[in-house]
């Protein structure tokens, strides 16, 4: 840029502001996840979510991703992902979504927080 159009520009006032705007983002996403650790789920509910996803169709993914989501869930790779949570079940699906090139799972994993959170409300009346 030439210096008619940065003399007023200071790039420590941009980074900040920049910083500032993320971490906003982060306390929700924060929130969110404490919460979907915290809630139990059983394997009833677990199956409804995927079967959900992958047959009725309410996730746009590869059904053929179903048995990988099936797998990570109740064999989970990680100990981390054991406890039986909405996190896990989170987890399961994007450990699933990896194998999708990186644009496709952009997309999946955008779409998938928004899923869960529609579906696991109704699934646990259900269920309960």
């Amino acid at each position: 840029m030439l210096a008619k159009h940065s003399k007023n520009f200071s790039i420590v006032d941009s980074l900040a502001v920049g910083v500032d705007r993320i971490q906003r983002n982060f306390d929700p996403l924060r929130q969110q996840v404490e919460v979907w650790r915290s809630r139990q789920t059983t394997d009833d509910q677990a199956k409804l979510v995927i079967y959900r996803a992958f047959i009725a169709g309410d996730l746009n993914i590869p059904r053929a991703l179903a048995r990988d989501v099936h797998r990570n869930y109740f064999e989970p790779p990680h100990s981390d992902f054991a406890p039986r949570t909405m996190w896990s079940v989170s987890n399961a699906f994007t450990s699933a979504l990896k194998s999708l090139d990186p644009i496709s799972f952009f997309q999946a994993t955008a779409k998938l927080g928004a899923f869960l959170n529609k579906v696991i409300e109704p699934i646990q009346l259900l269920v309960a």
